[in-house]
């Protein structure tokens, strides 16, 4: 049986074709979402792509957070849900604190579009099963916003409980504390 993974579009967003593009190519069934509806289409996971959903004009994922769909997903999300938030997705993750700590602007203030090189920290999520511990893999990344940020306590438990899933190599291109990528 194909899984079904849903992508949701938020105004704003850019990258939601791209995503539904490479759900299809791993073999998933692309699943359509809008912001404004609350029914997730009986999905087995959920992706949030990148863009600047509402056009990031308070904060980056601050008002999509708000959105109907997103109570369904953080409530789909605590029960076990797989989500992805990919640049602004995961910007709006944190908003959501559906994930712990916050993005802040780039250390340098420049936009970054490059391929940057990311280490598997984490193979076993829904998302990094076909990884192993350890693989090093190269990723489009594109951000202003990409400064990962959150305090010690919360940095000891997301690495004591494995939560960390990948880490820049060759240089960290934002200021990420600990290299979390």
């Amino acid at each position: 049986m194909t899984s079904r993974i849903g992508v949701i579009t938020f105004p704003g967003t850019l990258d939601d074709r791209d995503t539904q593009r490479a759900v299809g190519l791993a073999g998933a069934e692309a699943v359509p979402l809008w912001h404004r509806d609350k029914d997730l289409k009986q999905v087995d996971a959920v992706v949030l792509p990148g863009g600047f959903s509402y056009g990031d004009y308070l904060r980056a994922g601050a008002i999509s957070r708000f959105s109907p769909v997103m109570e369904t997903v953080i409530e789909q999300a605590k029960a076990g849900l797989p989500v992805l938030g990919i640049c602004n997705g995961f910007q709006v993750l944190t908003e959501t604190h559906l994930l712990p700590g916050a993005m802040l602007r780039n250390n340098h203030l420049h936009f970054i579009c490059r391929d940057q090189r990311l280490r598997v920290e984490n193979a076993n999520t829904a998302w990094t099963t076909e990884f192993s511990a350890g693989q090093e893999i190269s990723v489009p990344l594109k951000n202003i916003d990409g400064r990962y940020t959150a305090d010690e306590r919360t940095l000891d438990e997301l690495e004591a409980e494995g939560r960390v899933v990948f880490r820049y190599l060759d240089g960290n291109p934002n200021g990420s504390l600990r290299d979390i990528a």
